[in-house]
C-alpha cells in the first residue's frame, strides 16, 4: 500500500487475516422526525427524516449535492442543532444532553482530516482520551495501538507533524483520532474525498478491514455511488431535504432502484458495479515466485532460468512489492538490478473489491495486480483469468436470479387470475 510505511515483515497470517480477539460492538442510532430549518428560508434543510440503524453496520448517506445528508450526518452529534425530532443511541436520548459529552462518545472524520497542524500525530491521537482523563500511560498506548490499527509505524509517525504527511497519512491519523476513545459511533463525512483515486482506493479498503475489527456503528456521507456500494452494508438514497428514497443493501438498489431517481444514481452499468460487492480475499490469489532486493543476481537468473514463470515478483526489505522482473529484463539491463524490471505502480488489497482489483489489472502491462496485506506486505497475485472467472460466475448468478424473479412474478400473475376467476364465479 503506497501509503502506508511498514516495519518488519508480518506476514498475512499475522498483520491481515486474523480477528483481533477484542471487538467492539457499535451502537443502535435511530432518528425520529429529525427536522432542520435554517432562519428566513422557508423550506426546511432537513425535513422529517426517521430512521433505524442497527449496531455495527456501515450505513451510506448518497444524494444530490445540497439534499441535506451532510446536515443530517452533523446532527446525530449535534454539530449542527436540530429544530425538532429526537436522537437516540442505544435508546438514550441525547437530543438534550450536553452536546460536548455527546460528542465525545461519537467519533467523527472529515474530508480534510482535521488534524491540528501544531500538534504531533501522537498528540492529535491523544486530544479525546486526555480529554476523558485517561491516564498518561493508558494514552500512550492507546496512540501506538490506534497508529498500528491504521497501518502506520509507530516508532515513525509518533513525533510527525500534519504537514509531513502524505493526503492519505492524514487521513488515516484522522481515523485514528476519531476512534482514539474508543467509540462505538462513527461518523465520515466524505473523508476520503480530497485524495488522489489509487489513495482513495487504498483507504476506502483500510476502512473495510477496520470495521470487519472493531464493528463499529458507522454512517458515512459521500457523493460517490460506487463508494456508498464498496463501503455499505446499507444504503440511503436521499432526495431534496433527506427525504429518503430508498434506504436498502448495495445489491438490492442496484437490482430493483425504487423509481427513477434511484436509477439515476445507479447509473449505466449496474452489472459492473456489482463487482463492488465482491471482495479481492472471496477470490483465489495466483501464487507467484517472488525474489527479494537482498537476493544475489545469480539465484534471480537461476530461478528464472530454471522455473516454469517467465517472471518474477521482487520484494523490498519491507516484504512490499517494488519489481516486475523478466528473463529478457536482466540481460539487456546487463545484469544490473537498479536498471531491469518494471516499478509496481499500483497494488490492490485483500479487503479491495473486484472493481478495484479489475482496474489495476487493466492498466497493468502484464494483465495482473499484486495483492497485499495491512502494512503493504505481498500476499499473493490476482490476474485477468481469476477475475473474470469471477464476472462469468457473477452474471450466471444474475442471470438465474433473473429467471426465478420472472417465475415468481408468472406466479403472482396466475394466483392473482385465479382468485379474480373464483371471485366472478361467485358473483
Amino acid at each position: 500500500m503506497s501509503e502506508t510505511s511498514g516495519a518488519g515483515n508480518a506476514g498475512p497470517d499475522t498483520a491481515d487475516s486474523a480477528e483481533t480477539t477484542k471487538t467492539t460492538s457499535g451502537a443502535t442510532i435511530h432518528l425520529d422526525n429529525l427536522t432542520k430549518r435554517y432562519p428566513g428560508n422557508p423550506s426546511p434543510a432537513v425535513d422529517n427524516v426517521t430512521m433505524d440503524i442497527k449496531a455495527g453496520e456501515t450505513v451510506v448517506f448518497v444524494g444530490p449535492s445540497g439534499c441535506g445528508k451532510s446536515t443530517t450526518l452533523k446532527m446525530i452529534n449535534r454539530l449542527i442543532e436540530p429544530t425538532s425530532g429526537r436522537i437516540r443511541i442505544n435508546d438514550e436520548d441525547v437530543t438534550d444532553i450536553d452536546p460536548v459529552k455527546l460528542r465525545r462518545k461519537i467519533g467523527y472524520a472529515i474530508q480534510s482530516s482535521g488534524l491540528f497542524p501544531h500538534m504531533t500525530v501522537a498528540e492529535n491521537i491523544a486530544l479525546v482520551p486526555r480529554m476523558a482523563g485517561w491516564s498518561k500511560s493508558k494514552v500512550k498506548d492507546r496512540v501506538e495501538e490506534m497508529l498500528d490499527l491504521v497501518g502506520l509505524d509507530p516508532r515513525e509517525f509518533h513525533g510527525r507533524y500534519p504537514r509531513a504527511l502524505s493526503g492519505g497519512q492524514q487521513q488515516r491519523v484522522g481515523v485514528a483520532r476519531a476512534l482514539a476513545a474508543d467509540p462505538p459511533v462513527l461518523l465520515m463525512d466524505e473523508p476520503f474525498g480530497a485524495v488522489d483515486p489509487i489513495t482513495r482506493d487504498h483507504l476506502q479498503d483500510e476502512l473495510i478491514r477496520l470495521q470487519h475489527e472493531l464493528h463499529k456503528t458507522i454512517v458515512f456521507v459521500t457523493h460517490d455511488f460506487d463508494e456508498a456500494i464498496k463501503l455499505g452494508d446499507r444504503i440511503a438514497v436521499l432526495r431534496e431535504r433527506s427525504h429518503i428514497a430508498q434506504f436498502d443493501t448495495p445489491e438490492a438498489i442496484l437490482t430493483n432502484p425504487t423509481d427513477d431517481f434511484v436509477s439515476g444514481f445507479v447509473g449505466a452499468g449496474a452489472a459492473l458495479k456489482r463487482l463492488n460487492l465482491t471482495r479481492v480475499r472471496d477470490v483465489e490469489m495466483v501464487q507467484f515466485p517472488t525474489v527479494t532486493v537482498d537476493d544475489p543476481l545469480q539465484s534471480i537468473f537461476n530461478k528464472l532460468r530454471g522455473g516454469p514463470h517467465n517472471e518474477l515478483l521482487m520484494l523490498d526489505r519491507r516484504n512490499r512489492p517494488y519489481k516486475w522482473l523478466r528473463r529478457g529484463d536482466l540481460m539487456r539491463a546487463r545484469g544490473s538490478l537498479a536498471r531491469a524490471g518494471q516499478l509496481v505502480h499500483d497494488t490492490v488489497t485483500r479487503d479491495a473489491t473486484l472493481h478495484d482489483a479489475l482496474e489495476a489489472v487493466l492498466t497493468d502491462s502484464g494483465g495482473r495486480a499484486a495483492v497485499t496485506g495491512r502494512r503493504g506486505e505481498f500476499i499473493g497475485v490476482v490476474d485477468m483469468h481469476t477475475l473474470m472467472n469471477s464476472v462469468q460466475e457473477l452474471l450466471e448468478a444474475d442471470r438465474l436470479a433473473a429467471i426465478e424473479h420472472q417465475h415468481d412474478l408468472e406466479e403472482m400473475r396466475a394466483h392473482q387470475t385465479e382468485q379474480e376467476l373464483e371471485g366472478g364465479a361467485g358473483a
